[in-house]
């Protein structure tokens, strides 16, 4: 029987059979990726999409932050890009980044550059990519305020371009193909004072660190906040702060923050998650949709997602 490996083309990054995804999420949960694909720049994940056969399924990952991966695995190809594909510049006040640059380094890098407007992705966990494809945002501002293009590469290898307009981008949300693999965004800032800017910085991080759980294995904001009211409200007024399933438990500093404290299993992870938003419903609240990624199969079940 032909291995999927022997089905991929040759590339100049790196193919890793059987790659627990627990070692590239947040979470800390999950299980293997058939193959793991790490590509050495855009040229090579060009190449290799051109050439992938159009029956594997292909997965991006950027740094895992808002991303659950069940027990049973995930089939096809994963592709990480925060292995080699994180470079940034800048020309005058736009960044020029590679969507594996985590948010907190492009941050960095815009102020050490004197160029304002980005603080806020120092308060965001994962990648460029990543915040590209559900518009992330914290603090007041979101992807679409300061992407001017992202470029990226389609499923059979071709490139494309598009603005936060042509891409639906909307609170948490864009209508971009699935099947796009971001790989730069520009973004805009303005010219400002270094010091200001890691001021205003500085102040984020020291909200973020009052307000969110640290130190503990999570994957950021578990709910989009519905309309008119802030998830953490809803799940606080259901009485799920503190609910804990297996070794899964809704943070007791902000509990629209799911925690694994050490033993969780994808599985507890979904259904603590699942059970709080039943709960929210059953007193009345909104329904909460999951702000988290969820991917592959449950353990023992066929072929993966």
């Amino acid at each position: 029987m032909t291995s999927i490996r022997d089905r991929l083309p040759e590339v100049r990054g790196s193919y890793t059979p059987n790659d627990p995804m627990a070692r590239h999420t947040w979470f800390g949960v999950g299980g293997p990726a058939e193959i793991l694909f790490s590509p050495l720049d855009t040229a090579d994940l060009a190449e290799f999409l051109a050439a992938c056969p159009s029956n594997i399924p292909l997965f991006a990952v950027g740094a895992g932050s808002n991303l659950l991966v069940r027990d049973g695995g995930v089939s096809g190809v994963v592709i990480k890009l925060s292995t080699h594909m994180k470079a940034i510049r800048h020309e005058g006040t736009r960044i020029i980044a590679e969507t594996g640059a985590s948010d907190a380094d492009v941050a960095r890098y815009a102020q050490k550059a004197g160029i304002g407007g980005l603080e806020f992705l120092i308060g965001i966990p994962g990648t460029i990519g990543g915040g590209l494809r559900m518009n992330a945002g914290a603090y007041g501002s979101e992807f679409k305020d300061v992407t001017v293009v992202a470029h990226g590469i389609d499923r059979i290898g071709e490139p494309f371009s598009a603005t936060p307009a042509a891409m639906g981008m909307a609170y948490r949300h864009s209508e971009a193909p699935a099947d796009w693999i971001f790989t730069i965004a520009e973004l805009q800032g303005q010219t400002d004072d270094p010091a200001a800017i890691k001021a205003r910085m500085k102040a984020i991080v020291a909200s973020r660190g009052d307000a969110q759980p640290r130190g503990v294995r999570t994957g950021g904001s578990t709910f989009a906040n519905p309309d008119g009211s802030k998830a953490w409200q809803e799940i606080d007024k259901a009485g799920c702060r503190g609910l804990s399933i297996g070794g899964a438990q809704v943070s007791e500093k902000h509990c629209n923050f799911l925690i694994n404290t050490g033993t969780a299993t994808a599985k507890d992870i979904e259904t603590l998650g699942e059970t709080v938003r039943d709960r929210v419903l059953a007193g009345g609240g909104p329904p909460l949709r999951w702000e988290i990624h969820r991917v592959g199969r449950n353990q023992n079940e066929g072929a993966p997602e």
